[in-house]
């Protein structure tokens, strides 16, 4: 996350500070003609000096970087900084590919699902607004350690801990992240965790790409821990996780797409996970159904979601509903979830 920062640094964020929180220059005869200082009596003021946050790629500062009273090195400007970026980059990657999966692979006749909610889409996204600065909030404190230097995150490939970790840290990253998501998210259908943290998602139950991050804020948090963890644990070149953390935001709205093209006894996609929104206590993985199968909550999809002309078939909704609503009586009650499930349904 150091690039990350050093890059909204360079173009954003040391104009901003330079104007909220101004440095004083130092007291050298270094004005110029008309008695203002100049940028090296701001610079001779600051007891900041560059180090580029990778030899692969730096931005260089402009003069703008020495005129805060907050120097890049401040804790609590990187907090502050760290905040905005998790919560503007997170919401911008949110609407661009949950968009793109809606525009180009959802499946609209999912509107057309018994228990798709009226103004769905709109609730999803309003959840996920609401949820996206508090879960940024929580997630700071693991990037401003990153960025001070407490993570094992390395530059350049040469610096790989052991042979061929350039390539292992991938698959190792994969197996770690799906076994500790898979049991917090085992943990939060504990009845004395769901109603207050996880049900808000099962809301949707017949969930769109907007669905991905419509959490709890708590809960999608928690669920993100693993991937913050991991490279406090494990060693993880910084382009490598730049890149994980991109893909886990598109896999996260994958799963939530609708459209199961992934028969696979492996990959837990968004066939697997419906399965999941509809019967609730199955299928808890992230990226396989390894940890399911061994913990036996994996549940194999309905063969009929293979198949465009029973997918939406009103015969596998019945079905689907039935076998629904007869799970949430026995794990929520009698509600049937509260959630007005069988309004008219629109967008």
């Amino acid at each position: 996350m150091d690039i990350a920062l050093e890059l909204c640094d360079t173009y954003i964020f040391d104009y901003m500070y330079a104007a909220v929180l101004p440095a004083q220059p130092a007291p050298y005869n270094l004005k110029d003609g008309l008695g203002n200082a100049t940028s090296l009596d701001f610079k001779a003021a600051s007891p900041w000096q560059f180090s580029p946050a990778s030899s692969i790629l730096s931005f260089s500062p402009s003069d703008a970087a020495y005129m805060s009273a907050w120097d890049r090195d401040n804790i609590y400007r990187q907090a502050f900084s760290l905040f905005l970026i998790t919560w503007i980059a997170g919401a911008a990657i949110y609407f661009i590919v949950s968009s793109l999966s809606y525009v180009f692979v959802f499946d609209k006749t999912t509107f057309q699902h018994p228990k798709f909610l009226k103004n769905q889409i709109r609730m999803e996204i309003k959840q996920a607004v609401g949820a996206m600065p508090w879960i940024s909030v929580l997630t700071v404190p693991f990037f401003l350690a990153e960025v001070r230097g407490y993570s094992k995150l390395y530059d350049v490939l040469a610096d790989e801990p052991y042979p061929y970790y350039n390539y292992l840290q991938f698959p190792l990253f994969l197996i770690f992240t799906d076994f500790c998501i898979y049991w917090i998210h085992r943990g939060l259908h504990h009845p004395l965790i769901y109603k207050n943290l996880h049900k808000p998602h099962h809301k949707w139950i017949m969930p769109t790409p907007y669905a991905s991050v419509a959490f709890h804020p708590v809960d999608g948090w928690m669920q993100s821990v693993p991937y913050h963890v991991f490279p406090f644990i494990f060693p993880l070149q910084k382009f490598a996780y730049l890149a994980l953390f991109f893909f886990v935001q598109i896999w996260t709205v994958l799963i939530h797409d609708g459209e199961y093209v992934s028969d696979s006894p492996i990959l837990n996609g968004a066939a697997c996970h419906t399965m999941h929104h509809l019967y609730f206590n199955y299928n808890y993985g992230q990226y396989t159904t390894l940890w399911d199968r061994l913990g036996g909550s994996y549940r194999k999809p309905n063969e009929e979601l293979f198949r465009r002309e029973s997918k939406m078939g009103q015969k596998e909704w019945e079905r689907q509903v039935a076998e629904m609503e007869k799970i949430v009586k026995v794990v929520e009650g009698e509600d049937d979830r509260s959630y007005g499930a069988e309004e008219k349904k629109t967008i």
